[in-house]
């Protein structure tokens, strides 16, 4: 005869699953599996435990291996690779399993598990990592080994994964099924007691009562999780957050259905409470659908006005970004970015990469590297051919990824949303509080869930992001590509504008060139070779000038911002830009212009007549209500020719280099002024970082500057005041939003704290309002946008 001895279960200190106790152990710690006990060790030896103090069974339990043999081959792996160089690789993984706060500290902590790891970063909303690691030291497989160890599986396609599957929330439509599910069973059980037929038969009435009350277990426990863990997360870090009233209701409505059918006195909350996380879950639903339509169109869309120099049968021709093709010859020169992932045919590259990894030193590569889109080349001109498809969304994930300002503005909805919670809790508490002193225990729960449901905070967290994006869509339109929604409202709230001349409010297409000086077919030669290497817009001018020349071989190409330009032809030594750069700024009758030289001894200088922008005088009568400022490197003499056309409206400041105009900017900006900066996105990058916004104008060249807030066409200049306008139309549609959520809130509440209003009146009430809001945002800012003439 043999004995069984009965197993204690415990909970598996990893993960939370079920356990065995005793079967799994270390440190006197229980563990459901071999697997969550050897994570737990992983962590335990590289000092990785404080993740367990972030939440209870933080952990996701670690699955079967997967077979990576696939990722030994090199072709595939530069498939999966972002970008590569010398010393690391970046890539990005789609991690279905990130969850909650600590997943996103253990992996941002990888580098203690590997210190070929160099750092790693999540975007929680895509559930992606983005890891860069030594690969002369760790492979890419051994990287995704580490991630299964921890319980953290990267899900690889060579499909794109990343971008595909980012978006796809795959157990929010499962909890909308469940949801659904349960609502439309609790509704069915519900009709005997909608129509009065329940008095009919008790024993029905009860067990009718008894399912719904079934039914809402899945419903809280999994279908409303997210809105625990979200509200739990925010309570430990003190934090008010929008999802705490939507908890708090669903924990009443919940309790006071088990009360009342376990004690037999009445049917509960059971159809409110089914009906409202099916609304919920589903206005969700719609709110990331909607945020991924947007966030597809700003991927796909001709986002950047890049003109990009093809090459065809030794023809320069530019055109758009969105037309190229793999195989593709283009020409890049200094300042300009690398639009897509090519091979270096032809030059000596000197990339700055600091736009894809944070670090400005220049990586120098040869012919025949690789070069990866998101570099700046900082030397000579350089043809490429193109190997992989452009990927604008490529370039947008780094555009949108820059923090470029000192001290962010705070969103309206930021600003509102903490009183808006609180406010909703005190008038919830007092309406249940004067019920209970009634002795009417029935209107206190009828009032404190009514006010709850009615009060939610969904119209308010919509209003801002659809009015704003609808009003991107327009500035598109128009030439103007905004960063972010939140530079919107930054434009709406400056007072000062700041302009560069040269390409901004200069038309560089149009300006007229005359040498006074040497120059020769051969010196001709040398100064076009020079002037092809450079994006600067007076050097295009000049290029255009000079004509068809034999193009020679530059070496030593140097651009320095707001002086000129050098470098070798033929050995000989060729300067062209600022008289100070060209060390002839000693000569007396020293003409304006950009001047040359060759081997130290002076050619002579171009003299550039400006030719301003169209409709440039409207343009600061309509801006009459700024002050307006001109940021200039021209000399001072070219100030009577400026002022011929200005009129003196503007204050002016000459002969600024880079550094100058940046600190001219933060002079403004300690001042308290809130600055707009337009300048050419090259010589003016610094000032345009610092400013409140900073624009880049550009008239078909690559070269807006990774540290402004916006890219305007040169030719949409004229737009500008309108541009200020719809902005600041913009903040009062989203503030006269939330007075209409205001103003229901008020007339809900009214009947709410009475205890008149059914809370499932108020869930069917709530989307009803958020569609009001939707379309109100819509056609108001239509209307805004055709009042200022941008559609």
């Amino acid at each position: 005869m043999g004995f069984s001895i009965a197993k204690t279960t415990t909970v598996c200190y990893h993960c939370g699953n079920e356990a065995v106790e005793g079967e799994y152990i270390y440190n006197d710690l229980n563990f459901c599996c071999l697997g969550c006990q050897s994570v737990y060790t992983i962590l335990s030896s590289n000092n990785l435990c404080g993740y367990y103090q972030l939440e209870e069974t933080p952990g996701i339990k670690k699955s079967a291996t997967s077979n990576l043999n696939y990722l030994d081959e090199e072709e595939i792996v530069n498939q999966l690779l972002d970008y590569k160089n010398d010393t690391y690789s970046r890539v990005r993984f789609y991690i279905p399993a990130i969850h909650c706060s600590s997943c996103i500290w253990l992996l941002e902590h990888l580098y203690k598990i590997d210190e070929n790891i160099y750092s790693s970063r999540i975007d929680f909303l895509k559930k992606e990592v983005t890891i860069y690691f030594k690969h002369n030291h760790i492979s890419l497989r051994k990287v995704v080994e580490h991630l299964i160890n921890i319980g953290y599986e990267p899900l690889i396609s060579l499909q794109d994964v990343v971008k595909e599957k980012s978006f796809v929330d795959k157990s929010l439509v499962r909890k909308i099924a469940v949801a659904g599910f349960c609502m439309g069973n609790v509704m069915l059980f519900s009709f005997p007691e909608y129509f009065g037929l329940s008095s009919f038969d008790e024993a029905f009435k009860s067990l009718f009562a008894w399912l719904n009350l079934l039914f809402c277990f899945p419903i809280v426990f999994y279908c409303a999780q997210d809105y625990f863990k979200s509200s739990y997360i925010h309570l430990k870090q003190r934090r008010i957050n929008l999802d705490m009233p939507l908890t708090l209701i669903i924990i009443v409505l919940f309790l006071r259905t088990g009360y009342e059918v376990i004690s037999g006195t009445g049917p509960g909350f059971a159809d409110t409470l089914t009906g409202l996380l099916f609304l919920l879950l589903m206005g969700k639903w719609v709110k990331q659908r909607t945020y991924y339509h947007l966030s597809f169109d700003r991927d796909y869309r001709s986002y950047f006005p890049l003109a990009v120099t093809v090459l065809n049968e030794g023809i320069e021709k530019p055109v758009q970004l969105s037309a190229l093709n793999v195989g593709d010859k283009i020409l890049v020169r200094n300042g300009e970015l690398i639009p897509a992932d090519s091979i270096l045919m032809k030059g000596e590259g000197w990339l700055d990469m600091s736009f894809v990894t944070g670090e400005s030193s220049p990586e120098k590569k040869q012919l025949g590297d690789m070069v990866y889109a998101g570099g700046r080349q900082t030397g000579e001109a350089i043809e490429l051919t193109i190997v992989k498809p452009v990927s604008q969304s490529y370039l947008t994930s780094l555009w949108n990824s820059e923090t470029t300002k000192k001290d962010e503005l705070n969103n309206f909805n930021d600003r509102i949303a903490k009183y808006f919670v609180v406010a909703v809790f005190v008038i919830a508490f007092l309406s249940t509080l004067y019920w209970v002193i009634q002795n009417d225990n029935y209107k206190a729960w009828s009032a404190f869930t009514a006010v709850i449901i009615v009060a939610c905070p969904c119209v308010l967290t919509l209003s801002t992001p659809f009015t704003l994006s609808a009003i991107l869509s327009v500035f598109d339109k128009k030439g103007f590509y905004v960063k972010s929604t939140d530079t919107v409202e930054h434009l709406a709230s400056v007072n000062h504008i700041v302009f560069d001349k040269t390409g901004t409010l200069s038309d560089t297409s149009s300006t007229q060139v005359v040498f006074e000086g040497k120059r020769s077919l051969v010196i001709n030669n040398y100064l076009a070779s020079i002037l092809r290497n450079s994006a600067h817009p007076q050097s295009q001018s000049i290029l255009r000038y000079i004509g068809p020349a034999e193009l020679k071989e530059v070496t030593s190409f140097k651009e320095i911002p707001g002086a000129g330009i050098e470098g070798i032809v033929d050995g000989n030594l060729i300067r062209i830009g600022s008289a100070s750069f060209i060390g002839v700024h000693h000569l007396n009758d020293l003409k304006s212009g950009v001047h040359t030289s060759i081997n130290e001894q002076y050619l002579g200088v171009f003299s550039t007549t400006q030719s301003w922008r169209e409709g440039l005088s409207q343009l600061f009568d309509q801006l009459k209500n700024y002050t307006l400022h001109l940021l200039s490197g021209d000399s001072v003499k070219s100030k009577a020719a400026i002022n011929n056309i200005l009129n003196d409206r503007l204050i002016m400041n000459f002969e600024q280099n880079p550094h100058q105009k940046q600190e001219y900017i933060n002079n403004l900006e300690n001042d308290g002024a809130k600055v707009l900066m337009l300048g050419d996105g090259l010589n003016d990058a610094g000032a345009l970082k610092r400013a409140t916004v900073g624009i880049a104008v550009t008239d078909n060249v690559n070269s807006f500057s990774p540290g402004c807030d916006a890219i305007l066409q040169g030719n949409s200049i004229k737009y500008l005041p309108q541009f200020l306008n719809l902005s600041k139309r913009g903040m009062k549609i989203v503030k006269f939003c939330f007075l209409i959520a205001a103003s229901y809130n008020v007339v809900g509440l009214y009947f709410a704290v009475q205890g008149t209003l059914y809370p499932l009146i108020a869930a069917v009430l709530m989307p009803i309002s958020t569609l009001t809001i939707i379309l109100y945002t819509t056609i108001a800012t239509r209307i805004a946008a055709r009042k200022n003439k941008l559609i």
